[in-house]
């Protein structure tokens, strides 16, 4: 019988995060001119604005859980970037160091302590209850987008089948293409 291991969730939703911005960069590369940028019904009103916050939120938090001091200059630009193929390409990054970070995580890590610099404070919290925080902002926000996708020339990409053993079939293309095994997913 296999023995608990409390970061291998953590590890498995930052590869799911990965692999879910991935999917969805990708659809967004194939619409057509003026749709990333148009206006739509949603928290954020475009596809633009509302990944421009999922990578300005992603470095926030990314960088306060390396020991970063990085804080509000995260949001210094509004909307860093006007194109889908530099986004993604940025995104990829920051999605690549929170893989690493939940590579190395060791179960008592994940009660450390993890300084957020708030510009005038320094917010503290559990690194467990940071990266928990993070897994979903970022799935709420890729669900708006994935939602007004609906609304575009492109279909929506399937987002959500990645964290069961049985989900394999639907990921071999995306998993080779970001350089990641299956052995290494599953364990």
């Amino acid at each position: 019988m296999p023995s608990f291991d409390p970061v291998r969730a953590f590890r498995k939703l930052a590869y799911n995060n990965a692999l879910a911005n991935h999917r969805l960069l990708q659809a967004c590369a194939a619409l057509k001119p003026g749709e990333f940028e148009a206006q739509r019904t949603s928290f954020f009103p475009s596809i633009k604005e509302t990944l421009n916050h999922i990578i300005t939120v992603d470095w926030f938090y990314v960088d306060g859980m390396e020991g970063g001091t990085l804080g509000l200059k995260a949001f210094e630009i509004d909307e860093p970037f006007d194109d889908v193929a530099s986004l993604a390409q940025a995104q990829a990054k920051v999605d690549q160091r929170l893989v690493a970070l939940c590579e190395a995580l060791a179960p008592e890590r994940l009660i450390s302590i993890v300084s957020l610099h708030r510009g005038d404070r320094i917010q503290e919290e559990r690194l467990e209850d940071v990266l928990a925080h993070l897994f979903q902002h970022q799935t709420h926000h890729r669900g708006q987008v994935h939602a007004m996708l609906a609304g575009t020339s492109v279909a929506p990409p399937q987002l959500d089948e990645f964290i069961v053993a049985d989900d394999a079939r639907f990921r071999g293309r995306e998993v080779a293409e970001l350089g990641w095994s299956e052995e290494k997913l599953m364990r």
